[in-house]
């Protein structure tokens, strides 16, 4: 966040001494002078919701610049709130989330900060647009905010240029203008004594490479399964087929935010309507029933079943205590799948 505003508000500053109240800001509606100020009013309007907390609705309240306020005004409130959002995001617990609309109903403190960077970056690109300066943030945030924000779009040479082209700015070679645009914090989904979060592109990555995920782990985990699956979202996130709530969720236990497994989907629907369940556990965290309970808030999670006819696993015939998983979560055996392995399914 520091870094995004630092860029943004030095830049901006050369050309305070301008009219920003008749000079249109880009592609948008607002003048230059009325996109910092929303600028601003985000900024605030995401470190309340993370001080907040509230889970249904934003917190009720908006920040106006002051009449006569001027564009180096502007910026000092930039800065300012810029500089609250970072308070609020280092001192939220990992764990908290609060209400945002798209598209799961929620964020935690990286989603707030990940769109509070947004914010300063593409509208600098605005207001510069419209004062003829050249911007290019840092290629790393935007590349940042890519995989976090947008996760079903499939990154391109140039961060910079794919974020503005995913934010219906600019134009990318072989790609389809953009009109209509909505960046997707990941899914979380509650489930007893524990919360599936979602794996990122960025979280999946450093999994498959060996590291944690981001996420402190019980005793012998991650799992080889879990190491896998994240291969699959690397995979899936770089050719643009991507969606998170078809990918894989961490089983992060509330008691003390360590994950004790994965599950999620080999990917959404095919054709048929079919869709495939797995998941693993350390074998620490093991016969504690918290892969029933996650199976059943799994399946029964809304966007988990829409455009789904069908509810599949397949388990080794010698796995006896995932078969009694799949059981009490409701699924029954419906014969022999592929490769030795028997068929479950769960009736939708």
């Amino acid at each position: 966040m520091e870094q995004a505003v630092a860029g943004a508000v030095a830049l901006l500053r050369t050309a305070a001494d301008r009219d920003w109240e008749g000079v249109r800001a880009g592609r948008l509606e607002w003048s230059c002078r009325k996109t910092a100020e929303h600028v601003a009013g985000d900024l605030v309007s995401y470190a309340g919701q993370l001080a907040g907390r509230p889970q249904n609705a934003y917190v009720p309240f908006t920040i106006s610049l002051d009449e006569g306020a001027g564009a180096a005004e502007a910026l000092d409130v930039i800065e300012t709130t810029g500089a609250l959002l970072a308070a609020a995001v280092r001192t939220t617990p990992r764990e908290v989330r609060a209400f945002h609309p798209y598209p799961f109903r929620s964020a935690n403190r990286e989603g707030f900060a990940a769109m509070g960077v947004a914010e300063v970056l593409l509208h600098t690109h605005d207001i510069a647009q419209g004062l003829e300066l050249a911007y290019e943030p840092p290629a790393e945030l935007c590349e940042e905010l890519l995989a976090w924000l947008f996760p079903q779009v499939r990154p391109g040479a140039e961060p910079w240029p794919t974020l503005l082209w995913a934010t219906g700015r600019g134009e990318l070679p072989g790609r389809a203008p953009v009109a209509e645009w909505r960046w997707s914090n990941p899914p979380a989904i509650a489930a007893g004594r524990l919360v599936l979060e979602s794996v990122t592109p960025a979280a999946a990555r450093d999994l498959h490479a060996g590291g944690d995920g981001g996420v402190p782990w019980v005793e012998g985990g991650p799992f080889s399964g879990t190491r896998g699956a994240a291969g699959g979202i690397v995979k899936a996130y770089e050719n643009g087929v991507h969606r998170p709530e078809w990918g894989a969720f961490l089983l992060v236990r509330r008691e003390d935010g360590r994950a004790v497994g994965a599950m999620g989907f080999h990917g959404p629907p095919d054709e048929e309507g079919a869709a495939e369940v797995g998941y693993d556990l350390a074998e620490s965290a093991r016969g504690r029933g918290y892969a029933t309970e996650a199976l059943r808030a799994l399946t029964a999670w809304p966007p988990a079943r829409e455009g789904v006819r069908r509810l599949f696993a397949r388990v080794a015939p010698d796995n006896v205590p995932s078969q009694r998983v799949l059981e009490r979560a409701g699924f029954k055996r419906v014969g022999d799948a592929e490769d030795d392995h028997l068929a479950y399914e769960l009736p939708v």
